[in-house]
């Protein structure tokens, strides 16, 4: 029966982790603003929603190769190498091979881990919203003092890939715990 359930906390599992990597996982927004006198500028500087998938893209085009790569592993391959094994764990029938596939599932999952920690990382970096700075500078041109006031704000926002990726981290765990648990090991021992 807990065999049954940990099949079924994988599928559901991996059925938020592709939302989870494809839709945006945050969203940051830079504007600066110039007030010259009474006149003022303001441009948006950053403006983007970043996927796990969009970011390993954007972190590879721009020559950062090994953090890419360490996203994309724990991130993604890891996940998925998970899922592939604990669905032949559930449909093999041969009980040194599902032995063997949940202990090799139970010793890759701590390296499932680092894909949560990567992910509070990042969004924790990126999560902070900065209030507007300001600066006042004085321009003095021909004998006329101009006052300039620039500031910067930066928002940014958690999205939907990570409540979905979140979603995906915790019935995973949960899918694996309950398959490699040593009573539902002892159970595939006696059938």
């Amino acid at each position: 029966m807990k065999q049954h359930v940990a099949f079924a906390l994988n599928i559901i599992a991996i059925g938020l982790f592709i939302p989870g990597i494809t839709l945006p996982m945050f969203a940051l927004n830079m504007e600066m603003s110039a007030l010259l006198n009474a006149a003022g500028i303001s441009s948006t500087l950053i403006d983007k929603e970043l996927s796990i998938l969009n970011t390993v893209q954007e972190l590879w085009e721009g020559e950062r190769f090994l953090v890419a790569a360490l996203i994309f592993l724990f991130s993604v391959c890891v996940p998925i190498l998970k899922t592939i094994l604990m669905s032949l764990t559930y449909f093999t029938r041969n009980i040194n091979v599902r032995r063997n596939l949940s202990q090799f599932v139970s010793a890759i999952g701590k390296w499932s881990m680092a894909d949560v920690f990567v992910v509070a990382v990042f969004l924790a970096i990126l999560s902070t919203n900065h209030a507007d700075t300001l600066s006042q500078e004085t321009l003095t041109l021909f004998g006329f003092t101009l006052g300039i006031d620039i500031s910067t704000q930066t928002l940014s926002a958690v999205g939907d890939g990570f409540f979905y990726f979140v979603g995906y981290c915790l019935l995973s765990l949960l899918a694996s715990h309950i398959a490699t648990s040593p009573y539902t090991l002892k159970r595939l021992d006696s059938e």
